[in-house]
C-alpha cells in the first residue's frame, strides 16, 4: 500500500521517461489525495508542466508564464510505521497552505526500489524563485522538517529549476479532464562537465521536440537547470504528465525516444534518477 496527495497547480518544466534497461533508477510511486484534504482552497493552482527555453515544449500557445519546479526525494528508515508516514505526508502536504507561492504540490511512497534507495518523493511548484527561497526558510516548514520528516528519514535531495508553461487559463491551473487523471513523471539528470552547455542544450531541445511530437500520449511537459543551493548531484530536472499508464509506457518504449536517449543522452550524462505516480481525480483514494 503506498501513500501520496497531489493538487494541480501553475508551473512549468520538461520531462521524459527511460526505458527500463538503460543505466538510470526508475523509481514509481501512486499518487493519492489524502482524504482530510480532499477540499482544497477555492483558488488552489494546478500543476502544470512544459518546457523552459524550448517553445516547441508547451504542445500549445506561444505565449509563456514561468514557474518554479521544487523536487524532493527521501530515505525513511527501514521501520518506518504506517502512522509515521501518515504523519510525516500529512504535515509535507500541509505546508502549501502555510506559505504563499506554492502552487502544486504532489507526493508519495516511492514504490520500486531504487540504487539510492529513496523511499519518497514530494514535487512542488512556486509562482517564482523569490517564493522558494521564502519557503525553505519559513519557519513551519523548518519546524515540519525538523519534526515530522528528519525524524523519519535520513536522507533526502533536492533540486529545483525554473520553466515555463501556456500562458491561458486551462494550462496554468490544469483544469480540464485531461489533467484528471493520467501519469506524472520525473526525471533528474547528471551531465558531464564538459557536455554542459550547447550539448546538453541540443539533447534536451531533441527531447522535447520527440515529446512535442507526441500530443496523443503527453498532456504537458517541462524541463530546467538545477539551481538547488543545497545539491548539486543533479544539473537538471524533467516533469512530464502522460495521459495515462498505457501513453506512458508506449512513449518510453518507443523507437524515437530510445534513439534520442542512445545518441543524445547516453553519450553525455553520467548519472539518472527516474520515478513515476499515477494521478487520480481529486477527492479519491487508491489502496
Amino acid at each position: 500500500m503506498g501513500f501520496a496527495m497531489q493538487w494541480s497547480s501553475y508551473g512549468s518544466c520538461v520531462s521524459l521517461s527511460i526505458p527500463h534497461r538503460f543505466p538510470q533508477a526508475l523509481l514509481s510511486f501512486h499518487a493519492y489525495h489524502w482524504n482530510r484534504f480532499q477540499t482544497a482552497p477555492k483558488n488552489q493552482r494546478i500543476t502544470v508542466l512544459c518546457g523552459a527555453d524550448h517553445r516547441s515544449s508547451s504542445l500549445g500557445s506561444e505565449r509563456k508564464r514561468k514557474i518554479v519546479e521544487h523536487v524532493c526525494l527521501l530515505k525513511a528508515k527501514k521501520d518506518l510505521s504506517e502512522e509515521e508516514e501518515n504523519d510525516m505526508l500529512d504535515y509535507l502536504y500541509t505546508t502549501q497552505y502555510q506559505m504563499s507561492g506554492v502552487v502544486a504540490i504532489s507526493l508519495g511512497r516511492i514504490s520500486a526500489p531504487n540504487p539510492e534507495r529513496y523511499t519518497h518523493a514530494m514535487f512542488m511548484r512556486f509562482q517564482k524563485k523569490q517564493n522558494l527561497e521564502k519557503f525553505y526558510e519559513n519557519p513551519f516548514y523548518l519546524k515540519v522538517l525538523k519534526d515530522h520528516v528528519l525524524t523519519y528519514c535520513h536522507g533526502l535531495v533536492d533540486v529545483d529549476f525554473e520553466s515555463e508553461v501556456d500562458d491561458e487559463m486551462l494550462s496554468i491551473f490544469r483544469k480540464g479532464e485531461e489533467f484528471n487523471h493520467g501519469v506524472e513523471f520525473v526525471l533528474l539528470i547528471s551531465f558531464n562537465e564538459a557536455a554542459l552547455g550547447k550539448q546538453a542544450e541540443h539533447a534536451l531541445a531533441s527531447l522535447a521536440s520527440v515529446m512535442s511530437e507526441s500530443p496523443s500520449l503527453i498532456v504537458q511537459f517541462t524541463l530546467g537547470l538545477n539551481f538547488s543551493p543545497s545539491s548539486k548531484e543533479y544539473t537538471h530536472g524533467v516533469v512530464i504528465r502522460f495521459r495515462s499508464v498505457e501513453a506512458f509506457e508506449i512513449f518510453i518504449n518507443s523507437k524515437e525516444y530510445k534513439n534520442v536517449w542512445h545518441s543524445k543522452f547516453q553519450p553525455i550524462a553520467h548519472k539518472s534518477l527516474s520515478l513515476h505516480f499515477s494521478v487520480d481525480p481529486v477527492g479519491t483514494e487508491i489502496m
